[in-house]
């Protein structure tokens, strides 16, 4: 049954992408975004994909009084939530930041939905919960608890939140997506990850340095013990993790309680093979070299995603190439990201109407 779905964190790389497989499967879209990390021109390049426009108000998610408005104001049935902080590195930097917005934040969200007595939740989570020991490929049952950094903590502190509030109020209805690594873009290289400053994910890093913006690209370790000593990750395509979204948002009309399940392909990739596909795809050399470790990263992550394509009917469709193809398309389409449209272009702001 079609809904109302609010979007925190719409306006950002995978929130633009959810809002617009959520109006093209016929749902009425609220997002919501303080644009700390986003445009507001990925909604209208999403309104010109879709047909079909989102109502978009800006906002944090942990001013009590601004979710209480977009509460009372609009008849929201369920919600997807998106609006944190992500960036491992950074939170190393700045906990507090951190702890701040994800966990703070996704409190407030609780009690604002609580009070307009909406129980559907979809919450983006992270493999990161699954911290350093975990033995891949990673399951759902795996041990969670010692997350590497304060992104990761901040992920698995809402998760216990949301896991005691789905024990202590039988209407709560929650998914938790746990996912592995967001890549790639829409095939029409419309909308597409466009970070602030130096990029903290690996891909768009590439991309950037393909198209000239950055100038080299820094391997942070060649010595862990995997094939060619360069992390290995599970890299899934945007389009399939947000389609693990509305399959979620469905399944937990008829499951209640707190669902888990991990996101992503099964098969992981090192940083090299990364590089090779993409010089592939783009017919561009990526310059790049070795530096230190990072602290709070691990050797290799991948996914289990069985248990998503027995409950949800899940599983990834996209493959390297697909991943490759499309972030490139976005990225020489788009060099400077959404930086280049004048302000005249952007999607109205509906805040105040």
């Amino acid at each position: 049954m079609n809904s109302c779905v609010l979007v925190t964190g719409g306006a950002g790389y995978i929130g633009s992408h959810a809002t617009l497989a959520l109006l093209q499967a016929g749902h009425d879209v609220v997002v919501i975004d303080n644009l700390c990390n986003s445009s507001q021109e990925s909604l209208a390049r999403v309104s010109k994909i879709a047909g079909r426009t989102p109502k978009f108000l800006e906002g944090d998610i942990r001013e009590s009084d601004f979710l209480r408005h977009v509460f009372s104001t609009h008849r929201i049935e369920a919600v997807v939530h998106f609006a944190g902080l992500k960036a491992v590195n950074d939170s190393l930097r700045q906990p507090l930041l951190y702890y701040h917005n994800n966990v703070n934040g996704t409190l407030q969200l609780c009690e604002a939905m609580s009070e307009a007595a909406v129980f559907r939740l979809v919450f983006s989570s992270s493999a990161t919960v699954y911290g350093e020991g975990a033995q891949v490929p990673i399951r759902e049952a795996s041990p969670t608890g010692v997350p590497t950094n304060p992104y990761g903590r901040s992920k698995l502190m809402v998760e216990e939140l949301l896991r005691d509030l789905a024990q202590s109020d039988a209407r709560w209805r929650i998914a938790i997506l746990r996912y592995f690594n967001p890549v790639g873009a829409h095939p029409s290289g419309l909308i597409g990850e466009d970070p602030n400053g130096i990029p903290n994910n690996l891909l768009p890093y590439i991309s950037q340095v393909a198209i000239g913006k950055l100038k080299q690209l820094q391997i942070f370790g060649d010595d862990y013990p995997t094939p060619d000593g360069t992390g290995v990750r599970d890299y899934i395509h945007v389009q399939d993790l947000v389609n693990g979204h509305l399959k979620a948002l469905a399944v937990i009309d008829r499951k209640p309680g707190l669902n888990v399940w991990n996101l992503g392909t099964g098969r992981g990739y090192s940083v090299l093979q990364m590089i090779r596909a993409f010089e592939e795809a783009s017919g561009r050399s990526v310059s790049w070299q070795i530096a230190p470790r990072r602290g709070g990263d691990i050797a290799e992550c991948w996914a289990d995603p069985a248990k998503a394509s027995a409950e949800l009917g899940w599983e990834a469709q996209l493959g390297l190439s697909e991943m490759m193809a499309d972030a490139w398309r976005w990225q020489s389409k788009n060099p400077r990201g959404y930086s280049s449209v004048s302000h005249g272009q952007h999607l109205a702001n509906d805040a105040d109407s």
